[in-house]
């Protein structure tokens, strides 16, 4: 009888191992979840009245946006339609840890009061929180989508201190800044040398557009017109959740920073929704209002990620880990900024068929913890959601457990067979202190793209499994000017394949190469 149960207990725990594996998100665990959203009204009796008299309607709210701060967890709620009580909210972390908490409106009721333009926030998308205990909050101004929309209040830039709760600073856009069909959705925040020192950007989608916004100057100005801001006419054409659609006027969405590099500036990585490829600039010219009008070749056009890989959501860690959305493919990618970025050095950290049906919004926080919110919104938009069902999520996990076993995991090897030396940290060739500018890299974005006859064969190795040799391209040190900058030494040997028959990770581990390889490496 004790062996049976033992057999049983056995297959039952690998049922539920198994199952876990085909449903559920392998790495991101999942924190919170509704059916439909829910608002932490004052008491019940106001609930229900919202309720009648259509302040509230719990089908019609969708979350875009996320944020995490201290014991705080920031979620956005649009008012697309009718029926949404507060479009800046937060959950209590320390008083709900998992489930379906209500959203608390931040940082109060009042100010969440739709066209009370001067005191409150009438929709918000994505939001930030700076390093400096600030929460960055663009207020579109708009109630509804698309055809329906209305503007009530101008688009302005709030700002609030996350210890005290209040609202520091209100800025509204120009006209200049904006145009008949702007719609922006998405922000990033750069802070310099100190708290003063910070500037916003704002990507237009609709109005083709990069705005950018100066704490200290508390002004603004509008870099326009750049063919990289529109999208790309053959990346129209979407499936998600078994929709086919089209979102063929999405331009400049996503956007995320670099760390600072050697001369104080950061890169700003940007796509439209309706395309596969990255673009980047340097802040240096961002920050210039001076270069609006004569910036066109400072704008820097990388490769395509590959097939079905839009994106709305992007974010950089302080390693210069890249994680975005793809929404197509209800996954999470990574790419590592000291690697080309081409198809073979993406990744996907996760991916989940029902979980992450469009991963709307993916953050790093202070902790190095990422959280990815998701939330059926073509679904949403096009279809109809089932509220007996769960439709959103939010999910957290560490940014080194994502990327474990990826191509994005700088702690891998990089190694070779024998008589080869084994490079240890692959950001040696492509560490940005080394390379100086460039004709495709101008304003000093340092990107390792060059002609296909300038290459190396590199194989990457990581910690679960072997990728396919690939070529990619490796600048010649006498093409960067290396010999100067930092000797002739800087690249390694060619680095191939290992031997015939070594096609995995446990082979490979278990071979007298692999041991050869380590003790050359470490010699």
């Amino acid at each position: 009888m004790v062996s049976f149960l033992k057999v049983w207990l056995s297959l039952a725990l690998l049922f539920c191992y198994c199952y876990s594996l085909g449903n559920g998100a392998y790495k991101l665990q999942e924190r919170y979840n509704w059916n439909q959203l829910d608002f932490a009204f004052p008491n019940q009796r106001l609930k229900e009245q919202a309720m009648a008299n259509g302040d509230y309607v719990p089908q019609n709210g969708l979350p875009v946006g996320v944020e995490h701060w201290g014991n705080r967890l920031f979620v956005t709620v649009p008012r697309w339609r009718d029926g949404i009580p507060a479009t800046l909210t937060y959950i209590n972390m320390d008083h709900s840890v998992t489930g379906s908490p209500e959203l608390i409106p931040y940082p109060d009721w009042r100010a969440n009061t739709a066209g009370d333009c001067a005191n409150s926030i009438t929709t918000a998308y994505r939001i930030k929180a700076d390093e400096c205990g600030r929460l960055w909050v663009l207020d579109t101004g708009t109630v509804g989508i698309g055809n329906t929309t209305t503007n009530p209040c101008p688009y302005a830039v709030n700002v609030f201190d996350l210890t005290t709760d209040t609202r520091i600073r209100r800025y509204e856009l120009r006209s200049e800044d904006t145009n008949a069909n702007t719609f922006i959705a998405n922000i990033a925040v750069d802070i310099g040398k100190n708290c003063d020192d910070a500037f916003a950007y704002f990507s237009d989608e609709l109005g083709y557009g990069l705005i950018v916004y100066s704490w200290e100057q508390n002004k603004s100005w509008r870099f326009s017109g750049h063919s990289y801001f529109f999208p790309d006419p053959l990346r129209g054409d979407f499936n998600v959740a078994g929709l086919n659609f089209q979102w063929g006027e999405e331009g400049i969405f996503g956007m995320a920073l670099t760390p600072p590099k050697s001369d104080g500036y950061r890169t700003l990585y940007f796509s439209p929704l309706a395309s596969h490829r990255q673009f980047a600039v340097s802040t240096r010219i961002l920050r210039d209002e001076s270069r609006v009008e004569d910036s066109y070749h400072d704008f820097v056009a990388l490769d395509e990620r590959g097939p079905n890989a839009h994106t709305t959501s992007r974010v950089i860690s302080e390693e210069g880990v890249e994680l975005f959305n793809l929404i197509d493919q209800n996954a999470v990618g990574c790419w590592h900024s000291s690697m080309p970025y081409s198809p073979q050095f993406h990744g996907i950290v996760d991916r989940d068929d029902v979980g992450l049906v469009f991963p709307s919004d993916v953050k790093i926080d202070e902790n190095n913890n990422v959280w990815v919110l998701s939330d059926r919104m073509p679904v949403f938009l096009l279809s109809e959601l089932d509220y007996d069902d769960i439709n959103f999520r939010i999910y957290t996990a560490p940014l080194n457990t994502l990327i474990e076993g990826t191509v994005c995991d700088q702690r891998s090897v990089v190694f070779g067979p024998p008589n080869t030396v084994a490079l240890q940290k692959p950001v040696a060739p492509y560490s940005r202190q080394y390379l100086p500018p460039i004709s495709h890299a101008p304003g000093n974005i340092h990107l390792p793209v060059v002609p296909h006859h300038q290459q190396t064969f590199v194989t990457r190795y990581t910690s679960n499994n072997i990728n396919t040799p690939k070529n990619f391209v490796l600048q010649q040190q006498n093409a960067l000017g290396l010999e100067s900058a930092g000797g002739p030494h800087l690249f390694p040997p060619i680095v191939t394949q290992p031997p015939d028959g070594l096609k995995n990770y446990a082979t490979i581990r278990n071979s007298g190469w692999w041991r050869q390889s380590q003790q050359q490496q470490h010699h």
